[in-house]
């Protein structure tokens, strides 16, 4: 892998502003969200306005992704979701969520998840992982996925598309009657191949009119995760492997997890709701 320097942390921008006539999540403007007390399995009108959301932040990640370069800053990518998300009507989940000050999460190599965007400079051969969720008609809709900056060395090329499959196979475990745990089973599985680590701190989530339901998604073969799935349950499935250790260290921030032996890491993500026979995306672009 190549020997670029650790980041560390850059210089933050002024809180991007939405205009009035968008509306806001519950939680913004309070220190946390209202404990969620709604049910897990939604009907089919939350579903659908789910996927509507769901399409908006997939789209406002590809626009963002088109920008990746070396040189160019990870506040930039923020600027462009952000206009993209309010441009469609919705608005940045992350923004204002228990005082988050960004629109998407950006995380650069070592960077596990949740690194805020700022005056840092993608270079040459880093990794870039974009995490956006939109908000809109009262629901979110919660992606994300890792991209490629310049010339990328073998091995991390390697991370990202096997980061990607073992989503691709833990969405594919997904049937009604199977335990949550599968989901981790096949991921993990899958990660020990290549002897990547699997974050295990960071989940999926349930989510529809609540970021966080409440529901956990573990990406390991946890044996407490024995919730069964039942059609119309939605929820996120996002595995972080890395090129080492599962165990992380927060930054100061106390929003950017990075990996204790500082390499490289890759996460993928899908909102989804459990259908009859399996699972539909509801991030697609």
């Amino acid at each position: 892998m190549s020997g670029q320097s650790l980041l560390v942390p850059g210089e933050l921008s002024p809180v991007r502003s939405v205009p009035g006539n968008i509306r806001r999540p519950e939680y913004v403007g309070k220190p946390a969200p209202a404990p969620y007390t709604g049910p897990e399995v939604q009907d089919s009108d939350t579903i659908e306005r789910m996927r509507v959301a769901g399409r908006i932040a997939a789209r406002a990640m590809e626009e963002a992704a088109k920008h990746i370069a070396p040189g160019v800053t990870t506040d930039e990518l923020d600027r462009v979701a952000h206009e993209f998300m309010l441009d469609h009507g919705a608005y940045p989940s992350t923004l204002g969520y228990r005082g988050f000050p960004k629109s998407l999460c950006s995380s650069v190599n070592e960077v596990i998840c949740h690194g805020i965007p700022d005056s840092t400079v993608l270079n040459d051969g880093d990794i870039v992982n974009l995490d956006v969720t939109a908000y809109l008609n009262g629901v979110h809709g919660d992606n994300n996925a890792t991209y490629f900056c310049g010339d990328v060395d073998e091995e991390s090329r390697l991370l990202v598309e096997r980061t990607r499959e073992s989503l691709n196979r833990a969405i594919k475990a997904v049937k009604p009657g199977r335990q949550i745990n599968v989901i981790g089973r096949v991921i993990e599985s899958y990660a020990k191949r290549f002897n990547y680590g699997v974050v295990r701190d960071f989940t999926g989530h349930g989510i529809s009119t609540s970021f966080h339901s409440g529901l956990i998604v573990p990406h390991y073969d946890s044996p407490h995760a024995t919730t069964v799935m039942r059609p119309g349950m939605t929820f996120t499935i996002e595995p972080m492997l890395t090129l080492g250790t599962h165990e992380y260290d927060m930054w100061e921030d106390g929003w950017t997890v990075v990996t204790k032996d500082r390499k490289r890491t890759a996460q993928f993500e899908h909102t989804l709701v459990v259908t009859e026979t399996g699972a539909d995306i509801l991030t697609l672009p």
